[in-house]
């Protein structure tokens, strides 16, 4: 079953590891410095850097932006899911949760957005997707609103401590299952 694996920073390499990862997407901040596993090669880590807030003009801070959604879009659809995609950011909660749906649904587009997003928060009561990431996600994937209005369904997730990653598995026609 095809699937992505979203992590806080602190757990990149044992997610990687255990999942069999072979490549990655990390949105950080670009002051924090972090190093790649070993089992994920350079050519297949896509570094976004960007920090998790929803507008722009917050002073210093980079708030995600079209390029970086269009980045997203272009890495997963090379993605041969053949192992898991690592998507990762400081917590595991904000911006990594809202590139989890992009990618899902730039790779299987025919998903129903709030059947992808009820996945999502079965699979984590933690996430809380970026609201920008998510807003640009749904423009560029032609999405018609559909996505913000699914995440918006499931409102803000549980506070979280950063340590809780998960798996989100994605549309496999080759199955019919989710």
């Amino acid at each position: 079953m095809t699937m992505i694996i979203v992590a806080p920073l602190a757990r990149i390499a044992e997610m990687a590891v255990r999942h069999g990862a072979r490549e990655m997407i990390s949105l950080m901040a670009k002051e924090q410095a972090f190093h790649r596993p070993a089992v994920i090669e350079a050519h297949r880590h896509l570094l976004l850097n960007m920090n998790d807030i929803a507008f722009k003009g917050t002073g210093n801070l980079v708030a995600p932006d079209e390029t970086h959604v269009r980045q997203i879009i272009d890495f997963t659809r090379d993605w041969d899911r053949v192992a898991p995609l690592l998507i990762h950011c400081w917590m595991g909660v904000s911006r990594s949760p809202a590139a989890a749906l992009i990618a899902a649904l730039s790779v299987f587009p025919e998903q129903e957005d709030m059947v992808l997003v009820r996945r999502l928060r079965a699979a984590s009561p933690f996430a809380t997707p970026n609201s920008r990431l998510v807003q640009m996600g749904d423009d560029v994937l032609g999405r018609r609103g559909r996505l913000v209005d699914a995440v918006r369904s499931i409102g803000r997730g549980a506070d979280a401590d950063g340590n809780a990653p998960f798996a989100l598995t994605l549309n496999d026609r080759t199955t019919g299952t989710f």
